[in-house]
């Protein structure tokens, strides 16, 4: 461990002693390395820019991830912009150099911070990585999560929901948890693992299908009762019981020219002579089939 330490500040002390490169030298060996593929101007160009490299890792160092392990990203993204640079465009190579090794650390730090993937979006990703400081800046001037002010504040800076920053404080404000870490127990049971504490108040998955089933098994068994209805008695009962908007007693009456009345009576004698029929059929189903 005390020699990777030595390792790491012996790069680190190269790298800031690497003399600095002037602008005609730096387009110099980005022409050479880009219509030669020269590997020596490649490396001079990277090596005279690690010292950047370096400088942006340890601006994202809180967020708990080895500095070695950010540097190395970083030189990935250092040869990344290496291969895209256009000397033509008259932009110093660091300015360019620096979004692409500022991108390729911040993929990194999303891929390992948490095992739940998080910055999806390019608006998630702002909202990772300006929370703490908006959060900490806004607070100063007097936002206050408990009026929302402060969230609503962040959102609207960001380009995201009040939600999604309220997700995303909870979200850094502590480390991921496993499922099967032991919680301290009260009797003598023993430790229990958080995961049995996590009920599904919902139907088991054998119970869904066995519904499922029997909805459809019940929907065959009164569509062939059905059939045993007049034309009369099956509009009446489908305009009254089987239409999402049931039409009234009143309103069939008018549409079929009889009284109201006369529509309630043909209404039950159409449920009653389904209920007969089920129960001749399926006399186990039958009072659950027809409401």
């Amino acid at each position: 461990m005390a020699q990777m330490a030595g390792v790491q500040r012996q790069f680190v002390k190269a790298a800031m002693a690497a003399p600095f490169l002037e602008r005609e030298e730096e387009r110099a060996l980005a022409v050479l390395w880009r219509d030669n593929q020269d590997e020596r101007a490649l490396h001079r160009l990277a090596h005279a820019h690690m010292r950047l490299v370096i400088a942006l890792a340890a601006r994202f160092r809180h967020y708990g991830l080895p500095l070695a392990d950010l540097v190395q990203e970083g030189h990935v993204g250092l040869l990344e912009a290496a291969a895209r640079f256009e000397p033509e465009r008259e932009v110093r190579f660091s300015t360019y150099a620096t979004w692409w090794i500022r991108a390729s650390m911040q993929d990194y730090i999303l891929r390992n911070w948490s095992i739940v993937r998080g910055g999806t979006s390019s608006a998630q990703k702002a909202l990772f990585f300006n929370l703490r400081r908006l959060r900490a800046k806004l607070s100063r001037e007097g936002g206050s999560v408990a009026d929302g002010t402060l969230y609503a504040s962040i959102a609207q800076a960001i380009g995201v929901s009040p939600a999604d920053v309220a997700l995303m404080d909870t979200r850094l404000s502590g480390p991921d948890v496993s499922l099967n870490a032991p919680l301290a127990s009260t009797d003598n049971s023993g430790p229990a693992e958080r995961v049995e504490f996590l009920v599904d108040g919902g139907p088991l998955p054998d119970e869904l299908v066995g519904e499922t089933i029997d909805s459809v098994r019940r929907s065959d068994w009164l569509r062939e009762a059905l059939q045993v209805l007049s034309e009369r008695e099956l509009r009446i009962l489908r305009e009254r019981r089987l239409a999402e908007e049931t039409a009234t007693l009143e309103s069939l009456g008018v549409t079929l020219g009889i009284s109201k009345e006369r529509v309630r009576q043909i209404e039950n004698r159409a449920l009653e002579k389904l209920r007969r029929v089920l129960a001749e059929r399926h006399p186990q189903e039958a009072l659950g089939a027809v409401a």
